[in-house]
């Protein structure tokens, strides 16, 4: 009689580039790499394969410089403008999205992308594993743009695209488009889609004939760019980044003083209100965007795309 075969144990702790992602130092796929490259060391020893589980009992260094406890996951709102390119860094030498950010932020990473001429909203978070859930289509978030085209569209024309269609071989998911104004040789669009693939909606507009020349992303899932200009970035209260991602309110921490709550500029202050909409959130109309204090950036230009209605696009008064 032989013995049976003992089952394998899953090994305790978590993978050690999802640890190194949470903690901030880098997506998933950057940590791997820089594990590859010999920079990260476990209990003294350099590692050179992700294939490690590791506890909080596992130091772990990356370039010689010890691993802090990784911080709850945030989400930040940044109003990209056009021109820069949404990487860590540019092989052509081109000004990033990460080269503008304040100083004192803290290090983040994007939540998918906008190509170099394309603007507006852009989630940044501290968490690689965020990132990685609010990119997934399967997390069902809804990407609202309001697009410039060059041409005259028809809802005959845009039909093959409302249904799905495929260009160069790639299949795209139905979009939701609704025609807003023709204005002289240029008609502005809403359009609304769940997967972000790469220059998706310019793609799908060239198929049909039309060409995209002004590209503004208002709404990623719940949140809103809404009047938060060029280059200025807001951060999302922990509270309704807790509910969106259907975490546990960590341990009441014990009551502080006036005087001893830090304040710092790109923390929230305890209250502060988010630009956010959706359920998750206290006080006022459901779906208002509170005033809220931002940083960075400037005016932003062509403040009336399309005409009426009136305000910015991704601004309460100008909703499609």
């Amino acid at each position: 009689m032989t013995d049976k075969p003992t089952p394998t144990q899953t090994p305790a702790g978590d993978r050690i580039a999802k640890v190194l992602s949470r903690a901030g130092i880098a997506s998933r796929r950057d940590a791997e790499r820089m594990i590859e490259a010999g920079r990260v060391s476990v209990n003294g020893k350099v590692i050179d394969s992700p294939a490690l589980n590791v506890t909080p009992k596992d130091k772990i260094l990356v370039d010689d410089k010890p691993v802090a406890e990784p911080e709850p996951p945030r989400i930040w709102l940044y109003h990209k403008p056009t021109g820069l390119v949404t990487t860590a860094k540019d092989e052509k030498g081109r000004e990033t999205v990460f080269d503008k950010l304040p100083e004192d932020m803290p290090r983040v990473m994007s939540v998918g992308r906008l190509d170099l001429n394309s603007e507006g909203l852009l989630l940044l978070t501290n968490d690689g594993g965020v990132k990685r859930k609010l990119e997934l289509p399967s997390t069902g978030w809804t990407r609202k743009y309001r697009v410039r085209v060059k041409g005259k569209p028809t809802d005959d024309m845009l039909a093959p695209v409302r249904k799905g269609i495929t260009v160069d071989g790639e299949r795209f998911q139905p979009m939701s488009i609704s025609l807003d104004r023709q204005q002289g040789a240029n008609a502005w669009l809403t359009i609304s889609i769940r997967e972000g693939k790469n220059r998706e909606i310019r793609r799908a507009m060239e198929a049909i004939g039309l060409s995209v020349n002004r590209l503004l992303r208002v709404s990623y899932g719940p949140f809103q760019l809404g009047e938060l200009k060029s280059g200025e970035v807001e951060e999302i209260r922990q509270r309704v980044v807790r509910e969106q991602l259907g975490m546990e309110a960590p341990a009441k921490a014990p009551v502080r003083k006036r005087a001893e709550i830090p304040r710092g500029k790109h923390g929230s202050k305890p209250g502060a209100k988010p630009a956010f909409k959706g359920t998750g959130r206290s006080g006022g109309k459901p779906g208002q965007r509170p005033t809220g204090k931002s940083f960075g950036g400037g005016g932003s230009r062509d403040r009336n795309p399309g005409g009426k209605p009136q305000g910015r696009p991704g601004s309460r008064k100008n909703k499609t």
